[in-house]
Protein backbone atom coordinates (compact mmCIF):
# COMPACT_ATOMS: atom_id res chain seq x y z
CA UNK A 1 0.00 0.00 0.00
CA UNK A 2 1.55 3.30 -0.95
CA UNK A 3 1.80 5.83 2.30
CA UNK A 4 -0.15 8.68 2.41
CA UNK A 5 2.79 10.97 2.35
CA UNK A 6 2.77 10.97 -1.49
CA UNK A 7 -0.40 12.79 -1.76
CA UNK A 8 -0.24 15.55 -4.01
CA UNK A 9 -3.84 16.06 -4.56
CA UNK A 10 -7.19 15.35 -2.76
CA UNK A 11 -10.51 14.89 -4.44
CA UNK A 12 -13.72 15.87 -2.42
CA UNK A 13 -17.10 14.21 -4.40
CA UNK A 14 -20.61 14.53 -3.42
CA UNK A 15 -20.60 16.75 -0.09
CA UNK A 16 -21.88 15.52 2.57
CA UNK A 17 -24.72 16.80 5.18
CA UNK A 18 -26.90 15.77 7.98
CA UNK A 19 -29.44 17.87 9.80
CA UNK A 20 -26.88 19.73 11.91
CA UNK A 21 -24.70 19.95 8.80
CA UNK A 22 -26.36 21.13 6.23
CA UNK A 23 -24.55 21.60 2.61
CA UNK A 24 -23.37 25.65 2.28
CA UNK A 25 -25.62 27.10 -0.57
CA UNK A 26 -23.61 27.15 -3.01
CA UNK A 27 -21.13 24.18 -2.82
CA UNK A 28 -19.74 22.25 -5.30
CA UNK A 29 -20.42 18.35 -5.87
CA UNK A 30 -16.90 18.19 -5.99
CA UNK A 31 -13.97 20.21 -5.64
CA UNK A 32 -10.01 19.85 -4.88
CA UNK A 33 -7.32 20.61 -2.56
CA UNK A 34 -3.67 21.22 -4.15
CA UNK A 35 -2.43 23.63 -1.46
CA UNK A 36 0.76 22.13 0.09
CA UNK A 37 -0.13 23.33 3.63
CA UNK A 38 -3.88 22.01 3.11
CA UNK A 39 -2.87 18.71 1.95
CA UNK A 40 0.06 17.95 5.12
CA UNK A 41 -3.41 19.08 7.31
CA UNK A 42 -5.67 16.65 6.11
CA UNK A 43 -2.86 14.13 5.91
CA UNK A 44 -2.66 14.74 9.94
CA UNK A 45 -6.05 13.51 10.92
CA UNK A 46 -6.12 10.85 8.21
CA UNK A 47 -7.05 7.85 10.15
CA UNK A 48 -4.78 4.42 9.59
CA UNK A 49 -5.45 2.15 7.29
CA UNK A 50 -6.84 -1.35 8.69
CA UNK A 51 -4.14 -4.03 9.06
CA UNK A 52 -6.45 -6.25 6.06
CA UNK A 53 -6.85 -3.24 3.81
CA UNK A 54 -5.07 -4.39 1.12
CA UNK A 55 -7.50 -3.90 -1.83
CA UNK A 56 -8.29 -0.13 -3.09
CA UNK A 57 -11.66 -0.07 -4.98
CA UNK A 58 -11.46 2.53 -7.86
CA UNK A 59 -15.02 3.50 -7.70
CA UNK A 60 -16.26 6.30 -5.65
CA UNK A 61 -18.52 6.36 -3.05
CA UNK A 62 -21.17 9.07 -1.34
CA UNK A 63 -19.04 11.78 0.68
CA UNK A 64 -15.84 10.42 -0.51
CA UNK A 65 -11.93 12.25 0.11
CA UNK A 66 -9.32 10.71 -2.47
CA UNK A 67 -5.88 11.03 -2.22
CA UNK A 68 -3.79 11.27 -5.31
CA UNK A 69 0.05 11.02 -5.97
CA UNK A 70 1.29 12.90 -8.75
CA UNK A 71 1.25 10.36 -11.05
CA UNK A 72 -2.87 10.36 -11.07
CA UNK A 73 -3.08 6.99 -9.07
CA UNK A 74 -5.17 7.01 -5.94
CA UNK A 75 -3.66 6.28 -2.79
CA UNK A 76 -6.60 5.95 -0.52
CA UNK A 77 -10.36 6.92 0.02
CA UNK A 78 -12.01 7.14 3.26
CA UNK A 79 -16.01 8.45 4.38
CA UNK A 80 -14.93 11.41 6.42
CA UNK A 81 -15.77 11.07 10.36
CA UNK A 82 -14.49 13.45 13.45
CA UNK A 83 -11.85 15.44 13.06
CA UNK A 84 -11.45 14.89 9.39
CA UNK A 85 -15.12 15.55 8.95
CA UNK A 86 -15.13 18.79 9.91
CA UNK A 87 -12.09 19.52 7.89
CA UNK A 88 -14.54 18.69 4.88
CA UNK A 89 -17.98 20.47 6.52
CA UNK A 90 -18.75 23.32 4.30
CA UNK A 91 -20.39 25.72 6.62
CA UNK A 92 -17.70 25.97 9.67
CA UNK A 93 -15.84 28.42 9.40
CA UNK A 94 -12.98 26.90 10.41
CA UNK A 95 -13.13 24.35 7.30
CA UNK A 96 -11.21 24.00 4.23
CA UNK A 97 -14.19 25.00 2.05
CA UNK A 98 -15.17 28.24 4.32
CA UNK A 99 -11.26 29.00 3.62
CA UNK A 100 -11.23 28.58 0.12
CA UNK A 101 -14.10 30.82 -0.03
CA UNK A 102 -12.47 33.05 1.72
CA UNK A 103 -9.38 33.57 -0.51
CA UNK A 104 -12.32 34.31 -3.16
CA UNK A 105 -13.45 36.99 -1.89
CA UNK A 106 -9.79 38.37 -0.67
CA UNK A 107 -9.18 38.20 -4.21
CA UNK A 108 -12.30 39.67 -5.60
CA UNK A 109 -11.59 43.30 -7.48
CA UNK A 110 -12.33 46.37 -5.62
CA UNK A 111 -15.48 47.25 -5.36
CA UNK A 112 -16.94 43.78 -5.19
CA UNK A 113 -15.81 42.28 -2.03
CA UNK A 114 -18.38 43.63 0.11
CA UNK A 115 -21.11 41.73 -2.42
CA UNK A 116 -18.62 38.64 -2.41
CA UNK A 117 -18.68 38.38 1.23
CA UNK A 118 -22.14 38.26 1.18
CA UNK A 119 -22.22 35.73 -1.62
CA UNK A 120 -19.87 33.52 0.34
CA UNK A 121 -21.67 33.26 3.43
CA UNK A 122 -24.57 32.27 1.91
CA UNK A 123 -26.62 35.72 2.50
CA UNK A 124 -28.70 37.53 -0.19
CA UNK A 125 -26.42 39.99 -1.37
CA UNK A 126 -26.79 44.01 -2.40
CA UNK A 127 -25.82 44.81 -5.43
CA UNK A 128 -22.76 46.70 -5.93
CA UNK A 129 -22.52 49.98 -7.49
CA UNK A 130 -20.30 51.91 -9.46
CA UNK A 131 -18.81 48.79 -11.07
CA UNK A 132 -18.53 48.49 -14.48
CA UNK A 133 -19.80 45.85 -16.10
CA UNK A 134 -16.50 45.26 -17.90
CA UNK A 135 -14.58 44.32 -14.25
CA UNK A 136 -17.63 41.50 -14.03
CA UNK A 137 -16.13 40.01 -17.00
CA UNK A 138 -12.89 40.10 -16.50
CA UNK A 139 -13.82 38.74 -12.49
CA UNK A 140 -15.71 35.71 -14.14
CA UNK A 141 -12.95 35.65 -16.86
CA UNK A 142 -10.66 34.32 -14.07
CA UNK A 143 -12.27 31.49 -12.74
CA UNK A 144 -11.38 27.50 -13.56
CA UNK A 145 -13.79 26.24 -15.10
CA UNK A 146 -12.85 22.54 -14.23
CA UNK A 147 -12.81 21.15 -10.52
CA UNK A 148 -11.28 23.37 -8.65
CA UNK A 149 -11.32 24.56 -5.18
CA UNK A 150 -14.47 24.70 -3.22
CA UNK A 151 -15.16 28.03 -4.11
CA UNK A 152 -15.74 27.29 -7.96
CA UNK A 153 -19.02 26.93 -8.12
CA UNK A 154 -20.02 30.42 -6.15
CA UNK A 155 -17.19 32.65 -8.28
CA UNK A 156 -19.17 31.56 -11.72
CA UNK A 157 -22.93 32.39 -10.26
CA UNK A 158 -21.88 35.45 -8.08
CA UNK A 159 -20.77 37.32 -11.09
CA UNK A 160 -23.13 35.99 -13.60
CA UNK A 161 -25.87 36.90 -11.38
CA UNK A 162 -24.86 40.30 -11.66
CA UNK A 163 -24.53 39.68 -15.46
CA UNK A 164 -27.91 38.01 -15.73
CA UNK A 165 -30.65 41.19 -15.28
CA UNK A 166 -28.28 43.84 -17.45
CA UNK A 167 -30.02 44.72 -20.59
CA UNK A 168 -27.79 43.47 -23.57
CA UNK A 169 -27.05 46.98 -24.97
CA UNK A 170 -24.96 47.51 -21.49
CA UNK A 171 -23.40 44.25 -21.88
CA UNK A 172 -22.32 44.77 -25.55
CA UNK A 173 -20.63 47.80 -24.24
CA UNK A 174 -18.97 46.33 -21.88
CA UNK A 175 -17.74 44.00 -23.74
CA UNK A 176 -16.01 46.86 -26.05
CA UNK A 177 -13.91 48.17 -22.58
CA UNK A 178 -13.08 44.56 -22.13
CA UNK A 179 -9.31 43.68 -21.65
CA UNK A 180 -8.45 39.61 -21.88
CA UNK A 181 -9.98 38.13 -19.15
CA UNK A 182 -12.73 40.39 -19.85
CA UNK A 183 -13.39 38.97 -23.17
CA UNK A 184 -12.87 35.46 -21.39
CA UNK A 185 -15.70 36.03 -19.47
CA UNK A 186 -17.98 37.84 -21.58
CA UNK A 187 -17.70 34.32 -24.27
CA UNK A 188 -18.94 32.56 -21.13
CA UNK A 189 -21.12 34.67 -20.30
CA UNK A 190 -22.74 35.17 -24.13
CA UNK A 191 -22.28 31.87 -24.75
CA UNK A 192 -24.16 30.72 -21.39
CA UNK A 193 -27.87 29.60 -20.62
CA UNK A 194 -28.14 33.03 -19.28
CA UNK A 195 -27.90 34.94 -22.37
CA UNK A 196 -28.98 32.13 -25.02
CA UNK A 197 -32.39 31.38 -23.69
CA UNK A 198 -33.14 35.29 -23.76
CA UNK A 199 -35.96 36.39 -26.24
CA UNK A 200 -34.91 36.86 -29.90
CA UNK A 201 -35.13 40.80 -29.38
CA UNK A 202 -32.82 40.91 -26.34
CA UNK A 203 -30.48 39.18 -28.27
CA UNK A 204 -29.26 41.66 -30.67
CA UNK A 205 -25.85 42.05 -30.34
CA UNK A 206 -24.50 45.24 -32.25
CA UNK A 207 -21.88 44.43 -35.14
CA UNK A 208 -19.04 45.82 -32.82
CA UNK A 209 -18.93 43.79 -29.79
CA UNK A 210 -20.78 40.81 -31.74
CA UNK A 211 -17.36 40.82 -33.91
CA UNK A 212 -15.11 40.83 -30.65
CA UNK A 213 -16.88 37.89 -28.97
CA UNK A 214 -16.85 35.91 -32.31
CA UNK A 215 -13.15 37.00 -32.82
CA UNK A 216 -12.49 35.99 -29.55
CA UNK A 217 -14.27 32.62 -29.17
CA UNK A 218 -12.24 31.49 -32.49
CA UNK A 219 -8.81 31.74 -30.94
CA UNK A 220 -9.51 30.55 -27.34
CA UNK A 221 -12.39 29.28 -27.01
CA UNK A 222 -13.71 27.38 -30.27
CA UNK A 223 -16.30 25.11 -28.13
CA UNK A 224 -18.55 28.44 -27.55
CA UNK A 225 -18.45 29.57 -31.12
CA UNK A 226 -21.32 27.58 -32.59
CA UNK A 227 -23.25 28.51 -30.09
CA UNK A 228 -22.26 32.34 -30.26
CA UNK A 229 -22.91 31.99 -34.32
CA UNK A 230 -26.37 31.13 -33.64
CA UNK A 231 -27.44 32.78 -30.84
CA UNK A 232 -26.09 36.45 -31.39
CA UNK A 233 -28.63 38.20 -32.99
CA UNK A 234 -27.42 41.47 -35.09
CA UNK A 235 -28.53 44.80 -34.40
CA UNK A 236 -29.76 46.58 -36.97
CA UNK A 237 -27.42 49.92 -35.90
CA UNK A 238 -24.13 50.20 -33.57
CA UNK A 239 -25.68 52.64 -31.65
CA UNK A 240 -24.60 51.76 -28.37
CA UNK A 241 -24.29 55.16 -26.13
CA UNK A 242 -22.56 55.33 -22.33
CA UNK A 243 -25.46 55.53 -19.78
Amino acid sequence: MKPISRTVRIAVTHPFADRDHPVHPVHPTEYEIVDRNEIAEVLAVWPPAEPHDNFECMCHGDGRVSLYEAGGERIRSVDPTGPLRSLFDSRDPAGLPSRHRARWVAAAPEGLREYAGSCARGEEPRPPRGVPLSTVFSWLGTVREHRGDAARLLATLAPQRLLSGRPTEELAWAVREADRSGLEGAVRFFASEEFTTRHPKRRRVPDTARDLLLRYARSHRPADLPVLERRLLRAAEDRIRRS
